[in-house]
């Protein structure tokens, strides 16, 4: 019969320990599903086999003590039968009568979360699915898949921490016990809910993204969405950034010995705001600009072209105070008075004005390029040996594209005279050469021919091309010059435009085009 005991206690504690051991692999099982275990896989799987030594280590040395006890009380000739009676009897009556009304307590919650459970996927689905079908948008279906997912998982969790905490309490476990496993719920549960609410905070940025598109028109308002609408991927990261301070507040919160940090969390969500807004503000002023300065239908191009030249310099300034409003605001926030650093900053300003000889010549002369308009963005133009359409005229630098692609950047300074090819008119000029033996009569009337049918088909050409002469004796050809009186900025495609016809026409009117001398 004492064998029979030492069994059976044998065997409770190792049901005992496999039952905490299989409680383990459950929480490791979910511990996995979390992006930090993820990418520290074989650290879990290292730190799971250690618990699971631990476990069967303290079953065996469990094992062993109980063993050895009734060893001892039986080498004392005492009855195990009876000991273990008095034993069990000596524990009150309410110990038994709280343990079963806590198990049974315990069991029910277990039943209750299982049921709950069994029938959340299917409300979530549903949700899901209805929430898809509003407005029959598309673009968002991946954002609201992400969210119920994820709170299908955190609801599953919270459940399971929370039964957890009321079961310890229910088995009065030590006070200990049930207190550390709340504050972890806490933990989880703020962490959960801040990433949930970034997620929620997708799903419905990504609707109204959808929903803007969708009815955006030329006649209402969201038509200038499509200006702000590269601000959208900022927005949630700004979003993102807010949530993770906002749950490191709240979980440093939790923790006595660093919960005075938590009150730095309040001046990095205002930082992270100010940044946004001024990103916002920036874009808002330049629509406005734009829309302000542009959106005339009465406006001759000679304007257009001016106001295109000096809209980016008002986005410019305009940009540049707004961060400089940032600034201040954000030194404001962290509590760091601007006033003398702006008084340093002036006098450093001062000082380096005085060595920035080449920087203010660019400024001024870029100043006076603007003001006495020499030349607009859009104006063909030759500056020395850089020649191009002007893109772009900063208060340091123009920018020209070449013909051929290259972007050239120029110091105002350094701009000593300039050709601008794009003031009322330009010619066209082109040299052919012809034979000696060449009727320079029939010549001169095939590339008049020429020059009229070109001006037909190009509106581009103000006049009919004109014969200017002769212009040069070679060694093997006669060389004779043409004008062609075109747009602004035209001269280099008319000029290619009319080689090929002109060759097309002396090859039909079999005048020889003779080789180019060396």
């Amino acid at each position: 019969m004492n064998i029979l005991i030492i069994v059976a206690e044998v065997v409770l504690l190792m049901v005992l320990c496999l039952l905490l051991n299989w409680l383990v692999g459950k929480l490791f099982q979910q511990l996995m599903k979390v992006a930090w275990f993820k990418k520290n896989e074989r650290s879990a799987i290292t730190l799971r086999r250690n618990i699971r030594g631990v476990v069967i280590l303290l079953g065996v040395v469990l094992s062993l003590a109980v063993i050895g006890v009734n060893g001892v009380l039986i080498y004392q000739g005492k009855n195990l039968q009876e000991y273990t009676i008095n034993l069990i009897r000596n524990i009150p009556l309410e110990f038994w009568t709280a343990l079963g009304i806590g198990s049974i307590q315990t069991i029910g919650t277990i039943i209750l979360v299982s049921i709950i459970l069994r029938f959340l996927p299917h409300w979530l689905d549903l949700g899901c699915d209805r929430v898809k079908k509003f407005e029959q948008l598309n673009a968002n279906e991946e954002s609201i898949d992400s969210f119920f997912g994820f709170l299908k998982n955190i609801i599953t969790k919270v459940l399971w921490l929370s039964s957890a905490v009321w079961c310890t309490q229910f088995l009065q476990f030590p006070a200990v016990v049930p207190k550390y496993l709340f504050i972890f719920l806490k933990v989880y549960a703020i962490i959960a809910i801040g990433l949930l609410i970034f997620k929620a905070t997708t799903a419905i940025i990504d609707s109204l993204d959808a929903l803007s598109k969708k009815y955006s028109s030329p006649e209402n308002i969201l038509r200038f969405y499509d200006h702000l609408r590269h601000l959208v991927p900022f927005l949630k990261r700004c979003l993102e950034y807010i949530i993770y301070v906002c749950m490191a507040t709240l979980v440093i919160q939790q923790v006595e010995l660093i919960a005075n940090l938590a009150t730095y969390g309040s001046q990095v969500v205002k930082i992270i705001g100010i940044i946004f807004m001024s990103s916002v503000f920036i874009e808002v002023t330049k629509l406005v600009v734009e829309e302000t300065l542009l959106n005339h239908k009465n406006l001759t191009d000679t304007q257009r072209q001016r106001r295109l030249t000096i809209i980016p310099i008002f986005e410019s300034c305009l940009k540049y105070g707004i961060y400089f409003g940032a600034g201040i605001a954000i030194l404001k926030t962290i509590q760091i008075d601007p006033g003398p650093i702006l008084a340093a900053a002036g006098i450093a300003g001062l000082a380096l004005s005085l060595g920035a000889q080449n920087l203010i010549n660019d400024i001024v002369c870029g100043f006076f390029i603007l003001f006495e308009n020499y030349y607009l963005v859009g104006d063909y133009i030759q500056i020395e040996e850089a020649e191009g359409t002007v893109e772009a005229i900063e208060l340091r630098t123009t920018r020209i594209r070449h013909p051929d692609g290259q972007l050239e950047i120029i110091r105002n300074g350094d701009i000593a005279s300039i050709t601008n090819y794009s003031k009322q008119y330009t010619y066209a000029n082109v040299e052919v050469g012809v034979a000696y033996d060449s009727n320079l009569d029939h010549v001169y009337r095939v590339i008049e021919e020429v020059g009229i049918k070109l001006k037909e088909d190009e509106p581009t050409v103000l006049e009919p091309t004109q014969v200017d002469g002769l212009e040069e004796f070679g060694e093997y050809r006669l060389l004779i010059r043409t004008i062609t009186k075109v747009k602004p900025g035209g001269h280099t495609r008319i000029r290619r435009i009319f080689r090929k016809k002109l060759k097309e026409a002396f090859d039909h009117e079999g005048i020889e085009i003779p080789l180019w001398e060396g």
